[in-house]
């Protein structure tokens, strides 16, 4: 009996145990139960409208005594066209001077509250200290009201917008960029055009007068109080600084809504000496933050590509290598939104990313997000939110979004609870109607040569320059036409004939460009047979040297020497060389011709130039003049591109006076040729190696 009750003690203990883990291994099979999606409670604001329609919103916070204030334009969709540019260069003017004050005093005042205040095409912002509020809204008001727009300012900045034109020019991504923006919405339309040089150069003080004058109006914006100040005390200082701003009448012009392309095309920009291409995979979306399905698309966008741990970024970095990092974006906006999906591949791989970009966008849309995927994607934008709350400007901004965009009035605070109601049918539903891999527009910035063949599988190619103008595809060398050879020589003739260069036998060449407002000098000279010496002094002092005597050889930069290597040394050979054309075939150089190609608006002929140790450059020759127009060389450094214009004649030898070098540093360098002579009798001692 008692080995019974024992018995049926064990019995019951072992199903009590084999309940309980089953109960466990239920339980892990299920996902728990979501909690209430949290209340939140934005920090509160207040909006008031003064007579003139100046919209007035603020956010009261008393954490720190500090005060920020920003003037916001929500001015209409405007064409800037042969002006392009425009809106943001008058902005930017606004804190450069007004009646009472110059840049300077204006600065020096700013500096002296410690406060901070910019201008740009949507405003002016500013902040400071509770205490300084009043001498904050002062200097605000002064740039708003007393703007003199001053020439010596004018000029500067556009000198700095046009070397940032120029530097954007040699950034793939900038250019990738740009180009999205022309295909995607037109040129005809305000998000497609672009500023450019050309445009830049045309606007005037007038110009920017007249844009100040047209949308600088307070019945089209909003005043953002955010800090240490009582909505009353807000109120009463807006009255004070901005009531007697007058309203005006601002006219909209309506622009056709950009559609996606009725099937995927590839809008390819041909780089020279790229070892990688950027790839923008993009095309126009009509989506409002007002939208019912808005929330899911973030959501989904989240889950397809918005950070590290989203499908594309796994596949294309984590699984395949392709990349350092590929993610898209879905931007909103009142009038016409945009989808991206982009990264930087390697030349090998390139048509295989655009494959894998493909598979992902075909995924999304045709299956249904598991539930763990969802649920990780939706903790990580629930954190996301509430770090964003911690900043009171967060509030302002989402303030503003409400009265922009009529949102409800509890957009935000509802945020988080919308969040946890959105299902997997919800996520494949904003695929379907989002993600359009056959409506798309694959902008591809990369190597001609290495790349362009294999893009013609995913669609018609076409051919855009640098500002998103639409060029000719390169022309491919006709069978039995012209060769490497002939161009060279074309060249060596427009220059001035092989008699005169094989008689010249050394040449000193001065050239100058001003670096953020240096001097910066670089002196050539070269001597027959194989002697060189190249020296580039900044202010009048040296800054880096080279010197070759034919046999060794020595670079110094900032004080420091070392000899040559032997690379550098092979180098220094092909530099001395007074006009290395006229010995590619007696040094053993391979050339190809590659057929024309587009260079700064005029068609020229591209040759691949090798030099013994397999260095390879890409030169151009213009098909009218035979002249040298640009030089693209890559090496462990980078991708140098070297542009030639303004050739003259001088003692029956053609030279250019203008060169601009593009890679070296973060803008481009514009030299202009202050002297260049032949036959002076150079000394040896000048090459002379210590």
């Amino acid at each position: 009996m008692k080995k019974y009750i024992i018995y049926s003690i064990c019995f019951l203990l072992g199903l009590g145990l084999s309940l309980t883990l089953k109960a466990q291994e239920d339980f892990r099979k299920k996902a728990p139960a979501a909690l209430p999606a949290p209340k939140i409670q934005l920090g509160n604001y207040v909006q008031n409208v003064l007579p003139n329609g100046l919209k007035v919103i603020v956010v009261e916070n008393h954490r720190l005594p500090k005060v920020s204030f920003q003037l916001f334009i929500d001015a209409p969709l405007n064409l800037e066209g042969e002006f392009a540019g425009v809106g943001e260069m008058a902005g930017s003017l606004l804190a450069n001077g007004t009646k009472t004050k110059t840049k300077a005093q204006l600065d020096e005042a700013i500096d002296f509250i410690g406060a901070n205040i910019s201008s740009s095409a949507t405003g002016l912002f500013g902040s400071g200290l509770t205490k300084h509020q009043d001498k904050v809204l002062a200097l605000m008001s002064d740039m708003l009201f007393n703007p003199t727009f001053p020439a010596e300012e004018f000029e500067k900045l556009k000198k700095q917008t046009l070397s940032g034109l120029a530097s954007a020019k040699e950034d793939p991504e900038a250019i990738a960029g740009n180009v999205a923006n022309v295909v995607r919405y037109g040129k005809n339309h305000p998000y497609g055009e672009l500023s450019t040089e050309a445009t830049v150069n045309k606007i005037t003080l007038e110009q920017c007068r007249k844009y100040y004058a047209t949308y600088f109006k307070p019945n089209i914006s909003y005043l953002i109080v955010v800090g240490d100040i009582t909505p009353a005390q807000a109120l009463a200082k807006a009255t004070q600084y901005f009531g007697k701003w007058q309203k005006g009448t601002v006219s909209k012009t309506p622009f056709a809504a950009p559609t996606a392309p009725k099937q995927t095309q590839v809008d390819f920009v041909n780089r020279d000496g790229s070892v990688q291409s950027v790839i923008d995979i993009t095309y126009p979306v009509q989506l409002k933050p007002s939208q019912p399905d808005y929330l899911a698309v973030i959501v989904m966008n989240t889950l397809f590509g918005g950070d590290s741990n989203s499908r594309l970024y796994l596949n294309l970095r984590e699984d395949k290598g392709y990349t350092y990092g590929a993610y898209s974006n879905v931007s909103p906006d009142t009038e016409v939104g945009y989808f991206t999906a982009s990264g930087s591949f390697r030349n090998a791989v390139t048509d295989s990313a655009i494959v894998e970009f493909m598979q992902e966008f075909k995924k999304m849309r045709e299956t249904l997000v598991k539930p763990e995927e969802l649920s990780r994607v939706k903790a990580v934008m629930a954190g996301t939110f509430a770090m964003r709350l911690e900043r009171p400007q967060t509030i302002a901004t989402y303030a503003l979004n409400t009265a922009r965009y009529g949102l409800p009035k509890d957009y935000y605070n509802t945020y988080l609870e919308r969040l946890s109601k959105i299902t997997p049918e919800q996520i494949q539903a904003a695929a379907q109607k989002y993600l359009l891999p056959a409506n798309a527009h694959i902008v591809v910035v990369g190597s001609q040569d290495d790349v362009a063949d294999k893009l013609k599988a995913f669609g018609t190619v076409n051919y855009f320059d640098t500002d998103g103008n639409p060029v000719k595809a390169p022309a491919a060398p006709a069978a039995g036409g012209i060769s490497a050879e002939q161009v060279i020589d074309k060249y060596i003739q427009a220059i001035g004939g092989k008699e005169k260069l094989m008689a010249i036998k050394d040449e000193s060449l001065s050239m100058e460009a001003s670096v953020q407002g240096m001097t910066l000098e670089m002196v050539s000279l070269k001597k027959d047979p194989g002697k060189v010496k190249i020296s580039v002094t900044a202010m009048g002092n040296e800054v880096q040297s080279q010197v070759f005597d034919g046999k060794k050889g020595k670079v110094t930069q900032q004080g420091q020497s070392a000899a040559m290597g032997e690379k550098e040394l092979k180098k220094a050979e092909g530099e001395a060389l007074i006009f290395p054309e006229l010995h590619y075939a007696k040094l053993g150089y391979k050339l190809s011709y590659k057929g024309t190609e587009a260079v700064n608006g005029n068609e020229a002929h591209k040759v691949i130039i090798e030099d013994p140790q397999g260095n390879k450059e890409t030169t151009y020759f213009d098909v009218k003049t035979g002249y040298m127009v640009k030089s693209v060389e890559t090496s462990e450094a980078g991708t140098q591109t070297t542009e030639f214009a303004d050739y003259q004649e001088q003692n029956g030898i053609f030279a250019p006076r203008k060169v601009v070098i593009a890679g070296v540093l973060p803008f481009p360098l514009e030299f202009k040729v202050k002297s260049i002579e032949w036959n002076k009798g150079l000394d040896d001692a000048k090459f002379k190696v210590e």
